[in-house]
């Protein structure tokens, strides 16, 4: 509840000094020790807002130069957390309802005093359990951090078993049992990591500490490691809980840990290898910190989103080698353009970020325009050729008020795709400051709510593109692409309206309506006579949606559709980014027979290390190589040398993006096994290529 003596920090919007002096009256006598402002402007407001922390404002709905209207729009682009209540001089249920739909907590009359203070009484109590929440969230993500951090990096071997089974252990635990994957090893009991003697000593050591339920107790005994070589160590227990449960922690101290290793990999893990700047990973724990820190002491910070304008097409000129010295080159220069208060990352192969705090979103735009400006007037030099480049920037505010890091992200991100619908700006390089107030309404301008509304209203549709095999063998393969209408009827990828990281339940939305529409269709299609294998791409969300395969099983039994005949297709990028789970997805879909692909492979800078992990049956090269094979010898030669070291691990190839009939003989002599292009048909709404011609 709103503590009895605390002050509260009260604006007013009144025409009237008389009738604003008697509202601070008001609350006073009814035992609020007030501190008042009267905006008498924009300006002032504005000011107002940036000086100080407030807690409420009361504002009359009078015909002045600056209006409440205006006011109320003021706090929503600077997202503010400030309750506001309109104070009528009638009583009507329209402008009640359209000044809420805007942002306001409600309308009162301003003769009814004594409803007033009740209602002033419900928001402030409102507005002190937003803010302890946020002080709360904040507290329990810090110290769930600290615990996850404290068990992940701990030199000790640590785990949590539940009846005697492995529930969670961490890596030095399984480094030391010689474990590759929590998977493998919950599914083994304690007793199975010790040896035949020991394991009657833990009998006896666990109804033990059951008894007496004292912490730290150990016993000395000897570990069984997975590859059966013995080692003496002393266990000690601890009562605890996991995700809610209790549970018991155990710990085996290891012999020995490599410090010096350890070390090494913290330095590294938060470093973009390419640039040398931070990577993704340490942005976003940077982000949610900021946004921690605003909840806390309302202090604001600023993102900026820096978008590479065209990237895909420049990088089909440079080549993919040229593509790294250019992201190298734009780095240092970002670098020289942003001093120490400002973190820059590298978010993505186009895409960069600022984040500061202490800052505002006036300032960050400032910083923001000055590295357009450096961008635009710059020239890279490219193995002997001058490439220029222009950026598109979003800037997003961090308040007290802000979302989860991933949704203000997709805020910048947002901002930075309005630049190109400014005048004069169709190919980006702008600025864009993000205003809730803009983006946040329930229309087509929504990302989300379109893709929903599209979902809902059957504007998807399905095209689907033939890959031939080389060689002749007459097999039938498709890959399937989704196309939604949008607001003017244009088709464009429900994929591209997503911002970056979420909302996740999304993207599994369109992943999955895809999967059923093509089930439907191939299980017609192959009705007629048709042994046809359909492509499907999935994202990194579906990636980590554990519900998926139970669900892809149900759907092929409900179509009588063999699993062979799915190949799920996962991008290189997140496949790296989340190893483990596309491990798991991986081994998952094959149980139900389904085969996996990789595309846009090559691109990382160690692909073949992504096959150690994951075991796909095909590979789709990216596309930047189809282009480059047919300007350069030394392009051919590497292509070739990919192809054959990708086959002699059992690979199946795939060159997409063939648009013309010269680069088949190239393709033919590298061994490539499939090719996929417009050469051959671009993608069409129906399964009707004629494979017997090839």
């Amino acid at each position: 509840m709103q503590k009895k003596n605390a002050t509260v920090h009260l604006l007013i919007l009144d025409p009237s000094q008389n009738d604003a002096e008697s509202l601070v009256s008001l609350l006073r006598n009814s035992g609020k020790a007030t501190r008042a402002h009267r905006i008498t402007s924009e300006e002032d407001l504005e000011e107002t807002l940036k000086a100080g922390n407030w807690d409420l404002l009361l504002a009359r709905d009078l015909d002045q130069e600056f209006s409440a209207d205006d006011a109320l729009s003021m706090i929503r682009r600077m997202d503010k957390d400030i309750p506001f209540i309109l104070l009528t001089e009638e009583e009507s249920r329209e402008r009640t309802v359209s000044i809420m739909k805007a942002g306001a907590q409600g309308t009162v009359l301003f003769e009814h005093t004594d409803l007033l203070v009740l209602t002033v009484n419900r928001e402030l109590m409102a507005l002190e359990e937003r803010r302890r929440r946020r002080i709360l969230e904040s507290h329990l993500r810090e110290a769930e951090q600290r615990c996850q951090l404290l068990l992940e990096s701990s030199k000790d071997a640590i785990a949590y078993i539940n009846d005697g089974m492995h529930i969670y252990a961490n890596q030095s635990y399984m480094e030391f049992l010689g474990y590759e994957d929590i998977d493998d090893l919950i599914c083994i009991p304690v007793l199975d990591t010790l040896t035949a003697e020991s394991q009657t000593k833990y009998k006896e050591f666990m109804k033990s500490f059951s008894e007496k339920g004292e912490d730290g107790m150990t016993m000395n005994c000897t570990a069984r490691r997975s590859d059966d070589h013995e080692l003496n160590v002393t266990m000690s227990v601890s009562a605890a809980t996991y995700d809610g449960e209790t549970c018991t922690q155990i710990v085996l101290q290891p012999e020995h840990s490599d410090a010096e290793l350890e070390e090494k990999l913290r330095q590294i893990s938060s470093q973009d290898l390419l640039t040398g700047l931070y990577n993704r990973q340490y942005l976003m724990d940077a982000l949610a910190q900021s946004i921690a820190n605003a909840g806390k002491t309302n202090e604001t910070g600023a993102l900026a989103y820096i978008a590479l304008d065209n990237f895909m097409s420049m990088k089909g000129q440079v080549g993919i080698s040229g593509a790294d010295l250019l992201l190298g080159d734009l780095a240092k220069l970002l670098e020289e353009q942003t001093g120490e208060e400002l973190a820059l990352a590298r978010l993505s192969d186009d895409a960069f970020s600022l984040l500061s705090q202490p800052c505002d979103e006036t300032t960050m735009a400032e910083h923001a325009e000055r590295i357009r400006k450096a961008v635009e007037d710059h020239l890279f030099d490219i193995n002997g050729r001058t490439v220029q480049l222009t950026v598109s920037i979003g800037v997003a505010a961090i308040t007290e008020n802000s979302p989860k890091a991933e949704e203000l992200m997709a805020r910048a991100h947002n901002a930075s795709s309005e630049v190109r619908k400014l005048e004069g700006h169709s190919q980006g390089n702008g600025v864009v400051v993000y205003n809730p107030a803009d983006f946040e309404t329930l229309d087509e301008s929504n990302s989300v709510e379109a893709i929903q509304k599209a979902l809902d209203e059957n504007r998807f549709k399905l095209l689907f593109q033939p890959i031939i095999n080389l060689r002749g063998e007459g097999e039938e393969h498709y890959e399937a692409f989704v196309r939604m209408l949008d607001k003017d009827d244009k088709e464009v990828s429900p994929y591209d309206f997503l911002p970056p990281m979420g909302p996740s339940d999304t993207a599994i939305k369109i992943d999955r309506w895809v999967i059923l529409q093509t089930i439907k269709q191939l299980s017609s299609h192959r009705s007629r006579g048709h042994d046809t294998r359909l492509f499907l791409n999935v994202t990194a969300e579906t990636l980590q949606d554990k519900t998926f395969t139970p669900w892809l099983s149900v759907a092929l039994k409900a179509a009588r559709l063999p699993g062979e005949s799915l190949i799920f297709q996962i991008r290189e990028g997140d496949a790296n980014k989340y190893m483990k789970q596309a491990k798991d997805f991986t081994n998952a879909v094959h149980e139900l027979h389904c085969k996996v692909s990789i595309a846009q492979f090559g691109c990382a800078l160690n692909p073949f290390n992504t096959l150690k992990h994951i075991d796909a049956d095909y590979v789709k090269i990216d596309g930047s190589f189809t282009e480059e094979v047919q300007k350069s010898d030394e392009a051919k030669e590497q292509v070739k040398e990919m192809v054959e070291s990708l086959q002699a691990s059992g690979k199946l190839t795939i060159i997409p993006l063939v648009e013309n009939a010269a680069v088949l003989a190239t393709l033919w002599q590298a061994g490539v096994n499939y090719i996929q292009g417009y050469y051959l048909q671009a993608p069409v709404p129906e399964m009707n290529y004629d494979f017997g011609e090839n």
